[in-house]
């Protein structure tokens, strides 16, 4: 029996102000938070179950609050039970744009969704009272790739010196990170995570936002996990970009060579810590679907290490890892 379930139907039956509604599954994430869609009257909402025990709502509601005054569509707050865990929130609809987006629609729809990155980056980063994302985040981030994907996924155990190198390769990204100019970070803002509503993106999943590199969103965006673009298409996007983003913040200096390459090692780095990621979901949360998302995202990586030559150790210890083959043979076995 599904008792937060039948909590959230008693709580609905006060803050509503009305008896008949309809409670229906609207999705669920990488979390331990599920979400609920409610009709009542003639109007939706969703209901937010963040388990208090596993689940802080309260970044999501001071994010939601410090992003909606930036202009960003963001979901309204319009009930909240902190001690259960329950948000009522104003619904931004079901299709993501991972759902809707095509080369049709693609560059009208990647404008919208940069405009709302420039409002989110034209916080100032002194009273949005994030964290930051430093050094050790980052670097913790990227041993997930070492943990959950080679060592548990692949059941793979490094030399010292094939260690050694992994480390290196490690702190070259979060140097390169760290060298950045420093903006508010969504830090999962991706296909679907943003809504395809009638005027402009709806913004969701934003409540671990912190103060960290430039790049790091954009990149999120356009070699998204899920979605893969033309290469020269991405090149085109980020460097329109990094022209809106100088005008806005009236800083210059920047070549285009200098922030693509931010912007490969700063997908080198995201790329890790997702493949991380759901080896991690796969084997600690039983949500296996996410291993399809791995060889895109790898291949992203392989990308960008065959462009720098300080990544092509890395390069060559991914190859020297068969990780391609594993992989081949991990599906292989699956299926």
């Amino acid at each position: 029996m599904d008792y937060r379930l039948q909590s959230i139907m008693q709580w609905l039956l006060g803050v509503l102000d009305c008896e008949e509604f309809d409670v229906t599954p609207a999705s669920v994430d990488a979390s331990f938070r599920r979400y609920f869609r409610v009709a009542y009257k003639d109007e939706t909402a969703i209901i937010m179950d963040a388990p208090p025990d596993k689940e802080n709502p309260i970044p999501f509601i001071n994010i939601a609050n410090l992003l909606g005054q930036a202009g960003v569509h963001t979901p309204r707050i319009m009930a909240q039970d902190l001690v259960q865990g329950f948000l009522l929130l104003s619904d931004l609809g079901d299709e993501s744009y991972f759902q809707v987006l095509n080369f049709d629609n693609a560059e009208a729809m990647y404008a919208d969704a940069t405009r709302a990155l420039l409002k989110i980056q034209a916080i100032p980063t002194d009273s949005a009272k994030l964290p930051p994302y430093g050094a050790g985040l980052l670097r913790n981030e990227l041993n997930l790739f070492r943990d959950w994907f080679l060592g548990k996924h692949l059941g793979i155990s490094l030399s010292i010196s094939q260690e050694n190198r992994l480390d290196a390769s490690f702190q070259l990204l979060v140097e390169s990170a760290l060298q950045q100019p420093k903006v508010v970070v969504h830090r999962d803002y991706h296909s679907r995570n943003l809504m395809a509503c009638d005027d402009r993106p709806g913004v969701i999943d934003f409540q671990d936002a912190v103060i960290g590199p430039l790049t790091y969103d954009l990149v999120s965006l356009l070699r998204d996990c899920y979605i893969c673009w033309p290469k020269e298409k991405v090149e085109q996007w980020a460097l329109n970009y990094l022209g809106q983003w100088q005008r806005q913040s009236g800083v210059r200096g920047i070549s285009p060579q200098i922030f693509m390459t931010w912007f490969d090692l700063m997908g080198v780095q995201r790329h890790l810590k997702a493949i991380g990621i759901f080896s991690r979901l796969n084997y600690r949360d039983h949500k296996s679907h996410y291993l399809n998302d791995i060889p895109l995202t790898f291949n992203y990586v392989l990308e960008s290490c065959q462009r720098h030559s300080g990544l092509s150790d890395f390069y060559q210890l991914l190859k020297e890892l068969n990780i391609g083959e594993r992989l081949a043979d991990k599906e292989v076995s699956a299926a």
